[in-house]
C-alpha cells in the first residue's frame, strides 16, 4: 500500500505519503501566527499526516496577499511559529513552511471581507511586479522591480529561511504558484520586462531559479526543500507544462527535492476545467519527464483516489486542502478504508 508506506527525503522520513498544503488562514495581526494556527495546523499533525506546511507565509511586509496574512520577516514573527513547529513535530508529523511573496497580487483584503484592494490608509501598501500590470482592474496597480529591489526579494526569501530553521521547521516549500511573485516573473503574460529577468524562458525562470539556489545554500543541506508551481496559467499564450518540465529539471540541478504541482491563479482569464484529481495528470507528466520527486494536489478527497495515484506512478506524495479542513483526520479515515493500521496519540488510545 502506497499512502501508508514511508518517503526518504533527505534526511527525514515521511511516515506515509499525506502532505497537508499550506491554506491560508487570514487570522493574524502584524504577520504574527498565534493559537488559531497552533489548533488548526497542531490538530492535523495529531491526525495523522506526515508533513503539515504552514500557510503562504511572507518573507516581507508587501509579500502578503493581506494584512490578515502571516510573516518570517522578524524574530517576533520567527518566536511566534516556534511552538507551532514544536508541537507538529512532537506528533510525529515534519513541520513545514511554505515561503511566498504575493507580488501584484498583495494589498487585498480577506476573502470574506471581499478580496479587494485595500488602500495604503487602510493597512494596506503599494505591491510589487515584474511589471507594472494589476492582476485585474478592482487590484491594486503595482510597480515594476528594479534590479535592486529583485536583489532584495531574494535576499529576504534568504533571510525568511533562516528564521524559519531556527523556529524549528524541518521542510520548507518555496512558492511559485498560484499567480504569485515568482509565478509572476515567469509568465509572459505578466511579465513585460525586457531585461535579463524577462523575454525568453532562461530570463524569465530566472528569478525563481536565483531565489531557490540562494535558499538551498542557506537551508541545511540534510533538509528538504519543496517548490509549489502552477503547471499552467490555463490561458493562451500564458506558462504552461512544457515550459514547467523545463523547469523542474533545472529545480532539480539545483537541488529542489520535490515538487509540489498545482495550477493557475496567474491571470482572471484562466478558464479552469476543474473535478476531481483535475491536476494529476499534470504532476504525471513531469514525474515521467524529470527525475524529480512530485506531489500532487487538487480536489484529491477519497483514500482510495490517494492511492491509485500513488500506486499508478502519477505522484510521490499526494497534498490534501479541502479535504482536510474539513476532516482533519483523513489519513486516520484512510488507514481504516484501506486496512492499513496507523498508531494513534497515546492520550486517543482508548478510543481505538
Amino acid at each position: 500500500m502506497q499512502l501508508f508506506s514511508p518517503l526518504i527525503q533527505r534526511s527525514l522520513t515521511l511516515r506515509n505519503r499525506i502532505v497537508v498544503s499550506p491554506m491560508c488562514q487570514y487570522t493574524v495581526k502584524d504577520g504574527t501566527p498565534g493559537d488559531w494556527h497552533l489548533v488548526h495546523l497542531g490538530s492535523r499533525a495529531v491526525g495523522g499526516a506526515a508533513v503539515v506546511i504552514a500557510e503562504a507565509t511572507a518573507v516581507e511586509p508587501r509579500g502578503r496577499i493581506s494584512p490578515a496574512d502571516t510573516g518570517i520577516w522578524n524574530d517576533a514573527q520567527r518566536d511566534a511559529w516556534a511552538p507551532i513547529a514544536r508541537f507538529i513535530a512532537a506528533q510525529g508529523s515534519i513541520p513545514g513552511i511554505q515561503l511566498a511573496h504575493a507580488g501584484r497580487k498583495g494589498s487585498t483584503a480577506a476573502p470574506w471581507d471581499g478580496g479587494k484592494a485595500v488602500a495604503p490608509d487602510a493597512g494596506g501598501w503599494t505591491p510589487v511586479a515584474p511589471s507594472a500590470l494589476a492582476y485585474a482592474g478592482d487590484y491594486p496597480q503595482p510597480e515594476a522591480l528594479d534590479a535592486a529591489g529583485i536583489r532584495a526579494v531574494t535576499a529576504a526569501f534568504v533571510a525568511a529561511a533562516r528564521r524559519a530553521h531556527d523556529a524549528g521547521f524541518r521542510l520548507i516549500e518555496l512558492h511559485a504558484a498560484h499567480g504569485y511573485l515568482l509565478h509572476q516573473f515567469l509568465s509572459p503574460l505578466s511579465n513585460r520586462r525586457d531585461d535579463d529577468y524577462g523575454g525568453s524562458l532562461a530570463n524569465r525562470m530566472r528569478l525563481t531559479l536565483e531565489v531557490a539556489a540562494a535558499v538551498r545554500a542557506a537551508w541545511p543541506a540534510e533538509l528538504p526543500l519543496w517548490l509549489r508551481l502552477s503547471a499552467t496559467d490555463w490561458a493562451e499564450g500564458g506558462w504552461d507544462l512544457a515550459q514547467s518540465i523545463e523547469l523542474v529539471r533545472e529545480l532539480e540541478r539545483i537541488g529542489v527535492d520535490l515538487v509540489d504541482v498545482s495550477s493557475g491563479g496567474l491571470t482572471a482569464a484562466q478558464k479552469i476545467n476543474a473535478g476531481p484529481g483535475y491536476q494529476v495528470s499534470f504532476a504525471a507528466t513531469i514525474r515521467r519527464e524529470t527525475s524529480c520527486a512530485i506531489g500532487a494536489v487538487g480536489l484529491i478527497s477519497e483514500p482510495a483516489q490517494a492511492e491509485t495515484i500513488l500506486a499508478s506512478g502519477q505522484a510521490d506524495v499526494v497534498i490534501l486542502a479541502r479535504e482536510l479542513l474539513r476532516d482533519p483526520y483523513f489519513p486516520r479515515r484512510a488507514a481504516r478504508e484501506l486496512g492499513a493500521e496507523i498508531a494513534p496519540p497515546r492520550q486517543y488510545q482508548r478510543a481505538w
